[in-house]
């Protein structure tokens, strides 16, 4: 079974249409919809912004069963390698706002007891779209000072929860496939602004592929 976490319910919603739902219940006070789509069985929890939520959501989808975790929604471009409205399979993700480095020496987003930053996500060979690097923290501006951080990280997106979702994944031993649509891009303009104009073309491109997507994830 696939076990789709995603944070908004206008994210959901591109997957929800498409969606023949037979149960909708709760869990961690996260709305779970079970059912099916494209010849695939899926539930759904809707978790929330955030990494905490996002955790939740990771766990709720895996008690229910999930065989694997899907991450979907939008996120942000840090420069040029991401174009508006553009679908990408993330391959690998990290924490940047975790900062243990003067605890264990390591690079920033480094959890405790890992020996690496990133966190490496399940990217299935017959996916089409391009891959990309992406952090997650807990915060939506338009800081340089973050920019930097995640370019240094080498990161092409950034967004609030997949990295999150990876961990909880890595613990429990199930796989996680994220893929991301850009809403907005750094350097043209205001991000929140952007987000607000390209929401909805963004999530349609995304909605575009959703069959492609669930036909190929092994779950």
């Amino acid at each position: 079974m696939i076990g789709a976490v995603v944070a908004m319910d206008s994210e959901a919603e591109i997957l929800l249409s498409q969606m023949e739902v037979e149960t909708i219940s709760s869990l961690y006070g996260k709305p779970v919809y079970v059912g099916t789509a494209f010849g695939k069985d899926v539930l759904l929890v809707v978790c929330g912004v955030g990494k905490v939520n996002a955790a939740a959501g990771a766990c709720a989808v895996i008690q229910k069963g999930a065989d694997v975790v899907f991450n979907f929604g939008v996120a942000g471009g840090l420069h040029g390698n991401t174009e508006v409205t553009g679908v990408y399979a993330i391959d690998k993700a990290v924490q940047y706002d975790f900062d243990l480095v003067q605890l264990n020496g390591g690079a920033i987003g480094t959890l405790d007891g890992e020996t690496e930053n990133f966190l490496h996500l399940t990217v299935p060979d017959s996916f089409d779209f391009p891959r990309r690097t992406l952090g997650s923290g807990d915060r939506f501006n338009d800081s340089a000072t973050d920019h930097d951080l995640l370019l240094s990280l080498g990161c092409d997106i950034r967004e609030m929860e997949a990295a999150a979702i990876a961990q909880v994944c890595k613990y429990a031993g199930v796989p996680v496939v994220s893929v991301k649509a850009i809403s907005d891009v750094y350097g043209t303009g205001s991000t929140t602004e952007q987000f607000k104009k390209n929401l909805k073309l963004a999530l349609l491109n995304l909605k575009a592929h959703m069959k492609e997507i669930l036909e190929k994830i092994d779950g």
